[in-house]
C-alpha cells in the first residue's frame, strides 16, 4: 500500500531519492509501510537514515507483541475488517475509510530524539522535534518545519475525538499530560505555524485556524480528564459518569471534536481506570462469579431463558436496544446455542451499529451482531507478529515474550538454567526456570545446565515455525554445550499458536 502510495506521488511530483523516514509513534499504522518506501540494505549502508522518538521499540513490545494475539481480535470489532462494506456494514474507521491491507515491516530506527526538544538539520531542512510520550502512543513525538511553517502534531490533534484507550485494548493514555504537549506545542511553535498537519487527515491552514484547532483539541481532553476527575471524587461509578459527562459550549457544537472515533463515554471510563483500575470500589464486584456461570444464575433468577427473551422483545419494541443487548447478552452467555437469544441480541446490536456516531462503535455493534448470527470465522492458526517486528525486538522482550508462552502444567517439577549467547547481537543472557516461571538476566551463570550459541535469526526463525530445533542443531546453527535435552524440554513447555478467532459474544468455556 506504501509502495502505491509514493509510486502515487511520483507520477504528479519528482522523483527524488528517499533520506529519511520518520516515525511519528508507535502504532503500526505508522511503521508498518516502512519497506514500501525503502530498501533495508541503504538503511545499513547510511544511505537513509530512519527517525524514532526515545522509547520507540519497547513501546512497540508492548503494544504488539506481549498482547498481540488479544488485541488483533479486538482490532477486528473496532475497525470493522470481517464486516461487509456498504450502508448495513462497514462504511469507516474513524480516523480513514478502513485499515491499510499488505504485510506490515518494520526497519528499526538509526536515529532516536531523546530529549524533550531536539533540533536537527535533515537533508537541509530544519526540523524541531518535540517529545510528547504517553499521549495518544507510549512514544510519540511532534515536528515543527520552520522554514515551511508547518507543524507535524502527528496523531495528537486530529479533527476529532480520539480515544483514552481504543476498543482494541492499550494501556490507559494519560489525557491530562495529552493536553499539556498540546499546551507546550501552541507555545513554542503556533506563532510561526502557518499549516497544521498530521497522519490521518487534511491540513488547517492558516495561523489563526492553526491556533483555533490546537486550543480546541487541549480544552477537549483536558475537560474530559477534569470532569472525570470531579464526579470520581464525588464519588460517582464509571457508567453512572459516562452517562453524565458532556461536551461544554465552545466544544459540544464543534465538528472537529465530534465523537467519530472515540467517544466521551468510553473515554470517561478510561480515565476512571488510569487512576482507580478496573474495580468500582464495591466489595460485591471484587470477587464475582465469572461470565457464564453468573449469567446462568441470573437466567435461572429471571424465570428462564424464554421468560427473559419475552420481556426483552417487549423492550425491544419500545426502542430499548441498550438494555436488550445488556440482558440478551446473559441469555447467550447461559445457553449459546439458544437461537431465539442470539437472534434478538444481534438485532439489538445492529440497531445501535446504526444509531452510533462513532465508527468504532458502529463497527463493534455490527459485527458482533454479525458473529451472533454466523458464529465466529474460520481461519487457520497463525502468529500475529511479523518477521520484521520479532527481528526488531531486543532480546530482553523477546525473553518475555516466551515467558508469557510458558504453560505451568507442562513446567511443573521443573527447574532450569540456560546461558544463551547470540554472536550476530554479541549478547550473553541467563534463562531461568523456576517455580513454573521464566526470567532472564544479562550475562551466564556457571551453574547452567546447558550453555547455547546461537543467533537471534536463527532463534526468531524457530518461534516463526520456518526451521525445527532438530534441523538448527543439526546444521549447526544452534550449538549446545552441556545438556542438550534441556532446549528442546524448555519449548516444549511453550503455548503453540492458538489461532486469532476465539469467542468473545459467547462464553468459550474450554478453549
Amino acid at each position: 500500500v506504501s509502495r502505491a502510495a509514493l509510486a502515487l506521488y511520483r507520477a504528479h511530483r519528482p522523483d527524488k531519492p528517499v533520506v529519511a523516514v520518520i516515525y511519528t509513534h508507535s502504532h503500526i499504522d505508522h511503521y508498518g509501510g516502512v519497506r514500501g518506501v525503502i530498501d533495508e540494505a541503504e538503511v545499513k549502508a547510511g544511505k537513509v537514515t530512519v527517525i524514532a522518538p526515545a522509547g520507540f521499540m519497547e513501546a512497540i513490545a508492548g503494544e504488539n507483541v506481549l498482547a498481540g494475539p488479544p488485541m488483533a481480535r479486538r482490532a477486528q470489532f473496532q475497525f470493522g475488517t470481517l464486516l461487509p462494506r456498504g450502508a448495513r456494514g462497514q462504511i469507516d474507521a474513524g480516523l480513514g475509510k478502513s485499515v491499510a491491507r499488505g504485510t506490515p515491516g518494520l526497519i528499526a530506527p538509526t536515529m532516536s530524539i531523546a530529549r524533550p526538544v531536539e533540533t536537527h538539520l535533515i537533508d537541509g531542512l530544519e526540523i524541531v522535534f518535540q517529545l510528547a510520550p504517553e499521549t495518544e502512543a507510549p512514544a510519540e513525538m511532534h515536528m515543527f518545519y520552520p522554514e515551511l511553517g508547518v507543524l507535524n502534531m502527528a496523531e495528537n490533534a486530529c479533527p476529532l475525538l480520539h480515544n483514552f484507550i481504543p476498543l482494541r485494548g492499550a494501556v490507559a493514555r494519560d489525557p491530562r499530560i495529552w493536553a499539556k504537549y498540546i499546551a507546550d506545542a501552541i507555545a513554542m511553535y503556533a506563532p510561526r505555524a502557518e499549516v497544521l498537519i498530521g497522519q490521518h487527515h487534511w491540513p488547517t491552514w492558516g495561523r489563526a485556524a492553526v491556533l483555533d484547532r490546537l486550543e480546541t483539541q487541549r480544552d477537549l481532553y483536558k475537560h474530559i480528564h477534569d470532569q472525570t476527575l470531579r464526579y470520581m471524587n464525588k464519588g460517582w461509578r464509571p457508567a453512572e459518569i459516562a452517562e453524565v459527562v458532556e461536551l461544554p459550549p465552545g466544544l459540544a457544537e464543534r465538528w472537529s471534536v465530534r465523537g467519530y472515533y472515540g467517544t466521551v463515554s468510553h473515554n470517561v471510563k478510561a480515565v476512571y481506570q488510569r487512576y482507580l483500575s478496573w474495580y468500582d470500589g464495591n466489595p460485591c464486584m471484587l470477587h464475582p462469579l465469572p461470565p457464564a456461570p453468573a449469567a446462568r444464575k441470573f437466567v435461572e433468577y429471571m424465570g428462564g431463558a424464554e421468560a427473559v427473551i419475552a420481556r426483552a422483545k417487549a423492550d425491544f419494541a419500545r426502542g430499548e436496544f441498550r438494555w436488550v443487548a445488556q440482558v440478551m447478552k446473559e441469555v447467550v452467555y447461559a445457553e449459546p446455542a439458544n437461537v431465539a437469544a442470539r437472534a434478538l441480541c444481534a438485532d439489538a446490536l445492529e440497531q445501535m451499529g446504526y444509531q452510533a456516531e462513532s465508527a468504532t462503535w458502529r463497527n463493534a455493534f455490527l459485527y458482533g451482531a454479525q458473529e451472533l448470527r454466523h458464529g465466529v470465522f474460520k481461519m487457520p492458526a497463525r502468529g500475529t507478529i511479523s518477521a520484521d517486528t520479532l527481528a526488531g525486538l531486543s532480546t530482553d522482550i523477546f525473553f518475555d515474550l516466551l515467558a508469557v508462552r510458558l504453560d505451568p502444567a507442562k513446567a511443573a517439577g521443573q527447574a532450569m538454567v540456560i546461558n544463551w549467547h547470540f554472536t550476530d547481537r554479541d549478547e550473553r543472557l541467563a534463562l531461568t526456570l523456576s517455580r513454573c516461571t521464566l526470567s532472564h538476566r544479562p550475562g551466564e551463570r556457571s551453574d547452567a545446565a546447558a550453555s547455547i550459541t546461537t543467533t537471534r535469526a536463527t532463534l526468531d526463525a524457530v518461534i516463526l515455525g520456518r526451521t525445527k530445533i532438530a534441523d538448527a542443531l543439526a546444521s549447526g546453527a544452534i550449538r549446545i554445550d552441556g545438556d542438550g535435552a534441556r532446549l528442546a524440554a524448555l519449548f516444549g513447555m511453550l503455548d503453540q499458536p492458538s489461532g486469532l478467532m476465539f469467542d468473545v459474544l459467547t462464553p468459550g468455556e474450554g478453549r
